[in-house]
């Protein structure tokens, strides 16, 4: 299986959380990857089928990754596939970053699973999995839902 999923229960309701994560200018205020750069270029609230793009960088390579939302439940659910791209023409890429939203137990609280799924991704061996993206991924995720929490409560 080539996907890893984190969980965790945040206070606040779904839709105090699903406004911070359609909000591409928050995402790299969140990033526990540290790979995002932020200045996102697209439209200000996501929505289905919508394009932005992301500053990146890994260790000193900047680039800007281009990102379609591909799952949308408004308050529930919403994933975008990121690409990279050259001249219009998608070269590496096609892995999906996926938040759910639930009702958890404890009152006013939601669990937010977060999930990076490489499993449509071009050249997934070469491109993600032998520079070992898919180890650092899961403790990446945890800090983000972390740095959500925190966004959520402020």
């Amino acid at each position: 299986m080539r996907s890893i999923s984190v969980s965790k229960d945040i206070g606040g309701t779904p839709q105090q959380i699903f406004a911070v994560l359609r909000d591409p200018v928050r995402h790299a205020e969140l990033d526990g990857s540290g790979m995002l750069r932020g200045r996102p270029d697209g439209p200000s609230l996501l929505g289905p089928g919508d394009r932005f793009s992301m500053a990146m960088a890994q260790g000193r390579i900047a680039y800007r990754s281009v990102n379609v939302v591909v799952e949308y439940e408004r308050d529930r659910l919403i994933a975008w596939e990121t690409w990279g791209e050259f001249r219009g023409r998608r070269f590496v890429g096609g892995q999906r970053w996926r938040y759910e939203l639930a009702a958890a137990d404890e009152a006013g609280s939601t669990r937010v699973t977060h999930t990076y799924d490489w499993s449509r991704a071009r050249l997934p061996r070469l491109v993600i999995e032998l520079p070992g993206y898919p180890r650092r991924m899961g403790p990446a995720m945890a800090t983000t839902l972390e740095r959500l929490a925190t966004a959520v409560r402020v």
